[in-house]
């Protein structure tokens, strides 16, 4: 099993909000609200307009864990999710699929995702847990609250989300760069 990683740099992350815009105002806020939630994909795709519509918190029962979670719709991504849901319907899903009534999937929102990064110019591992990972990432970065970031992601403990996050990794390449005999 290969591991994805955070986007790390966030003029690369700025970079794909704009590719993703051009592309469509439903793949821009997948991504909007990927990295700006910390939410599973699994869980994202399953909204729908009702669940965000004149609510402060986006509220669900996690797919993975099955545990309540409410998030807070930050500013970050409040007026872009209005200006989409103005014209929809309470009963539709947030990320329509093309082909019928009903969300797109997990693969197409690993297309979406996969193939803005790689205009973007990042090359590292891509799939649709870099949104949780960036989100996870930045965070820890600005925040600096392990503890806080661990039950935001409903990790079990520290260690799994420095690892998650990929800052061990970074930590250990750091040392061992200024390290030597």
């Amino acid at each position: 099993m290969q591991f994805v990683e955070p986007i790390r740099d966030k003029k690369k992350i700025e970079l794909v909000k704009v590719i993703l815009k051009k592309s469509g105002f439903r793949n821009y806020l997948l991504f909007l609200l990927g990295i700006n939630s910390g939410l599973r994909i699994s869980d994202i795709l399953k909204l729908k307009v009702r669940d965000v519509r004149n609510k402060h918190h986006i509220e669900i029962k996690e797919q993975k864990t099955g545990k309540y979670k409410k998030f807070l719709i930050t500013d970050s991504y409040k007026i872009p999710l209005q200006e989409y849901i103005l014209d929809k319907k309470d009963h539709e899903w947030l990320f329509p699929s093309q082909r019928g009534d009903r969300p797109i999937t997990r693969i197409q929102a690993y297309r979406i995702i996969s193939k803005a990064c790689e205009k973007a110019g990042i090359k590292a591992r891509i799939g649709t847990h870099t949104l949780r990972k960036t989100f996870g990432y930045h965070f820890y970065k600005e925040k600096k609250d392990v503890a806080l970031l661990q039950n935001i992601l409903n990790h079990s403990s520290p260690s799994v989300t420095l690892r998650y996050i990929g800052i061990n990794q970074d930590i250990i390449d750091k040392n061992l760069k200024s390290f030597g005999l």
